[in-house]
Order: structure tokens, then sequence, then C-alpha cells
């Protein structure tokens, strides 16, 4: 049984066994645990993963390719197969209690964004995510403050998360191959947040503003939200930009919400 990759859903299919191999090592499977797998494509990774003897439940969005990975893998008794869209699903709701999961996937690129804050919702039950991605998200994820690539994505990913950029993978890797450099990431869900917030929103709305110019600097950036005389009270020096921010003051300036 074959599939054709199909543009509207992203598909970019991995089909390079080095590639697997350097997952499997990165990722350090142990027998026992509860894998989530997005977007499992034709079951590239699941078939090793699988035989790791793990439980996994995999989400796929495409109905072709859900009876593709029930045709290979249906009988198999440790995998549960999902027809659903990640970006709704209620992954919470495969843990036990007290049961932490494992994630990873291949997400598209135009909703990986948004599926990991999505999943970040349930962080508590998350043990770690690993996912390939866009290079260029990656990098912005993992951006120290002061480097062109540090933005929202950067404060936000980093106060939920650990975060870490584990190797590149080509374009050949894929079939069909994209136009861009992928890459994997690790995301380790914080058990305590590093900095302390009152309200996520607002942090997420100072560092939304701060970031919308990023020409401008906090004075003005933020003036529908803070004075520049609160943003002096908090020896944060107004005239700085929000790439040279860090979390601890980005953290500092949504508590004066």
């Amino acid at each position: 049984m074959t599939h054709t990759p199909r543009k509207r859903f992203g598909q970019n299919f991995l089909h390079d066994y080095t590639i697997i191999d350097n997952i499997l090592a990165s990722i350090q499977v142990k027998s026992g645990e509860h894998w989530v797998e997005i977007g499992p494509g034709m079951g590239a990774l699941t078939k090793p993963l699988l035989a790791k003897a793990i439980r996994l439940d995999v989400v796929e969005l495409d109905r072709d390719l859900v009876a593709l990975l029930k045709n290979t893998f249906g009988q198999q008794e440790n995998i549960e197969i999902h027809s659903a869209d990640a970006l709704r699903f209620d992954f919470a709701a495969l843990a036990k209690p007290h049961e932490k999961l494992r994630v990873i996937g291949n997400l598209p690129y135009n909703i990986s964004t948004p599926l990991m804050f999505h999943l970040l919702d349930n962080a508590y039950c998350i043990e770690d995510m690993h996912f390939m991605l866009q290079k260029e998200v990656i990098d912005r994820i993992c951006s120290p403050p002061g480097s062109k690539q540090y933005g929202r994505l950067s404060v936000m990913m980093q106060y939920y998360c650990a975060t870490e950029h584990l190797f590149d993978v080509p374009p050949e890797s894929f079939e069909p191959a994209p136009k861009v450099m992928s890459a994997i990431v690790r995301l380790i869900p914080h058990h305590k947040p590093p900095v302390d917030v009152e309200d996520v929103a607002k942090l997420n709305r100072v560092v939304t503003e701060a970031f919308s110019q990023r020409r401008k600097t906090l004075r003005n950036s933020l003036k529908k939200l803070i004075t520049e005389a609160q943003i002096v009270a908090l020896n944060i020096d107004p005239t700085l930009r929000a790439e040279t921010i860090p979390l601890r003051d980005f953290a500092k300036l949504s508590n004066l919400l």
C-alpha cells in the first residue's frame, strides 16, 4: 500500500534510515514507556518505536494514512491509532494517573507553533518532546537574548521548557524534499518555571507587544501597557530593544500588569 504526499497537509515523509537511527539514539527509548507520535506518516519511525516494547499512541489527520497505518500495524497490541486533528486532540486523556507521556513527531511547518503551545497546555503530563521542525523555527526556539533569531517564540518556549537543538536534517532525507533545512529539537517541560509569572497570558501579551515592532525601544513598544517610569523602577533600561531582554525581565514587566 502506497501513499502520495499531500501538499495541503504539509506532508514530507522521512525515508533516511541514518537520520532515523540518529533520532532513536537521541531519544533513548526504554521499554514500558508511554509514547505519543504525532503525524506518523507511513510509519518510518513508528515501526522501530514499536520494536522497543513501548505503549504507543499515534495521531494522524489524513484518513488514507490512518487506513495504511491500521493495515500495517493494526494487529500489534501495543499501538493505538487515532484519526484526529492534533491541534484539537486531548493529549492529557491518554495519560494514566501519575503517568508521563513522551511525545515525538515530524510536525507540518504550517501548524508547528500552535501545536507545540497546545501540547504545553498539558505539560504536567509530558516528560519530554522531540520534534522535527524547520531549522529556522528551532533556531528561534533555542535562541538566547541578543541574537537576531530571539523573539516571542524564544521567550515563551523557554518559559515552559528547557530547549536543545540536537541535529540538522537535510532536505534529501524526505520525500518529497522540502525547500528548507529541518532539524530535531528536544523540549523538556520545566517542573517549576525558571521565573515567577503571576499570569502567563499577561507575559504573552507583554512579549507580543515588545516584539511587534522589533526596532522600537521598550519605552515605545510597551507605552500602551507600561510607562517609562515603571520600566525604570524595575531596573530595566527603557531604551533597550526587546531582542536584548532576558526572560527574567519580561517576567518582571508582565507581573507589573
